[in-house]
Order: structure tokens, then sequence, then C-alpha cells
């Protein structure tokens, strides 16, 4: 009860400016949370389609990877569908690299998509906590003109340690959304990466199919 206690002092002692930091790490945790699990399902999704689907593209059974692609809504299934769609009108693999490209390029908005939030949260929790703090020095210097002079070092260490806390609550906010925002960025980087790789053992795998 005593932590719990300390902490809603912590928040109140620290003015107006500690409800925005608060809205913005409820929404930097609310966005973590839907990115991890969103990109842990694109990429097992992902990995089991293409356990399927690459000895179908290696034995050139396009008609059966192309079944398997349709009821999927994986970002390889876009891939693979694009490139069969196109290999069965130009099999030239410039044209199939063009299309697994595209098929790429769609899918992209959607993983790519709020993690970037991220480190704009960090930011605005870090400069809310420091709008906050200096808000809170002015009233405080404010507060001295009509105080008593005895009291004035006492109101002084106290509306300067108050106007710390903001800035203090923002950092707090803004290094975790920063820690997040890199590790969900890397797992993003790392599934582009494995999409384009994909695309091109796909295009890699029907090319050879032609010699």
């Amino acid at each position: 009860m005593d932590f719990f206690a300390t902490v809603l002092r912590f928040f109140q002692s620290g003015g107006f400016f500690m409800y925005p930091i608060a809205l913005v790490a409820v929404c930097a945790v609310a966005i973590a949370i839907e990115r991890w699990f969103f990109l842990r399902r694109v990429q097992k999704e992902n990995a089991v389609l293409w356990s399927e689907v690459a000895p179908l593209i290696a034995q050139g059974d396009l008609d059966s990877a192309a079944r398997v692609t349709e009821g999927s809504d994986t970002a390889i299934a876009r891939i693979i569908s694009n490139g069969i769609a196109q290999a069965r009108i130009e099999n030239k693999r410039s044209e199939i690299e063009v299309a697994a490209e595209e098929g790429l390029m769609e899918v992209l908005p959607a993983i790519e998509k709020r993690t970037h939030y991220l480190g704009t949260f960090s930011n605005m929790s870090t400069l809310l906590g420091l709008l906050g703090t200096v808000i809170g020095l002015i009233g405080s210097f404010a507060a001295l003109g009509a105080a008593d002079p005895a009291e004035k070092a006492d109101l002084l260490s106290k509306g300067i340690s108050e106007a710390m806390n903001c800035t203090a609550f923002g950092l707090m906010v803004a290094i975790p959304s920063l820690l997040l925002h890199s590790y969900l960025q890397s797992r993003t980087t790392e599934l582009i990466d494995g999409l384009e790789a994909v695309a091109g053992k796909f295009v890699n795998a029907l090319s050879s199919r032609r010699r």
C-alpha cells in the first residue's frame, strides 16, 4: 500500500501535464502490444505457408501453389499469387520480379503501420514533461512574490520538487517507448527482409524451372 500511495502522491504532485503523459503511456503500451502480436502472427503464418508452397513451386506445380495461396491472406500468399498470375501471362523473369515486388509493396503498409508512433510518443512524453516542469516553475516563482519572506525558501524548494516530477514521469514513459520502438522496428525489418528473400527464392525457382 505504501508503494501505491507513493506513486499516487508522485503523480498528483506533478501537475496537470502528468495526465497527457499518462495518456501517451497508455497509447504506447496499446500500440506496442498490438504490434508485437501482429508481427508474431504474420511471421508464423508466413513461415507455415512458405513451407507448404516452396515444394510445389520447386516441382513446377503452379496450379497447386496457386490453390494454396488463394485461400490465404498472408503476405507471402500475396507475393506468390501476383508472381504466378504474371508467370501465366508473361513468363519473363523481369516481369515476374516486378509482379512479386508489387505484391510485396501491397503488404508493406500493414506491416509497418503504427510502429513509428512509438518514436513519436517517446518525443512527446519528454517534451510534455519539460513543458510541465517549466510551467510548474513559473507558477512557483510567481507565488513567491506574495509569500512571507521566511517561507520563500521552503515554497521554492517544494515547487521545484513538484515541477521536476513532471520531467521524471515524462522520461519514465519516453525511455521504454524508445526501446519498444527500436525492438519492434527491428522485428519489422527482419520480417520485411524475410519476405524479400522469399520473393527472390520464388522468382529463382520459376526461372530455373523454365531453363
